[in-house]
């Protein structure tokens, strides 16, 4: 059963799952036995996205959406996946959040953050994440007396457009040059 929930999670239609079962030798699978995994998958998906944030402080906080095509009442459409990851009390990373919307808006990161904080997240002293306005507000009116830092993965993307073809190899190597850097002093400031 662990393929077959294997398969649901990354979006197998129910009558694929039928078919791997025949080629994993299950004889049958009903739509109803589809439908009792699919719920406890629910559940449990449920379950993390609901449980408290006791493992904090989170000090580290990064966020940032997906965007993935589901299929929704007989079309196909888009939605932003919402995913926070903080490091919790014990140094170790670990998924704090996971929303679906229907868009990447002010609205949608605002509510996120508040079902984060609502949950129990605090001790953020740095959110990490890309230039969305809406994420960036979102951040400000929920953790109060944090810190927001551009994620460097985007900072870059957004560079390179702006720098002659050219030079973009020579850039970008500097850049990463920056960022190996131990502390301030040793970039020259």
């Amino acid at each position: 059963m662990s393929v077959i929930a294997t398969c649901y999670v990354r979006g197998v239609s129910t009558r694929r799952v039928e078919g791997i079962a025949k080629d994993l030798g299950v004889a049958q699978l009903s739509k109803s036995q589809v439908s009792a995994l699919v719920k406890h998958l629910d559940d449990q998906l449920d379950a993390g996205r609901n449980r408290p944030l006791d493992a904090g402080p989170y000090v580290f906080v990064w966020a940032g959406a997906l965007t993935m095509k589901v299929r929704e009442e007989g079309r196909v459409v888009n939605i932003a996946c919402l995913v926070a990851v903080g490091v919790n009390g014990e140094g170790r990373c670990e998924v704090i959040g996971l929303d679906a919307v229907t868009c990447e808006d002010s609205a949608g990161w605002l509510a996120f953050f508040r079902s984060l904080v609502a949950r129990g997240l605090s001790g953020v002293k740095l959110v990490i994440s890309d230039a969305h306005q809406g994420l960036v507000d979102a951040i400000g009116a929920t953790l109060p007396g944090s810190s927001w830092q551009r994620c460097r993965t985007h900072y870059a993307r957004n560079l390179a457009p702006l720098v002659p073809k050219s030079a973009v190899s020579g850039v970008m190597t500097l850049l990463r040059a920056v960022f190996e850097q131990p502390d301030a002093e040793a970039i020259g400031h």
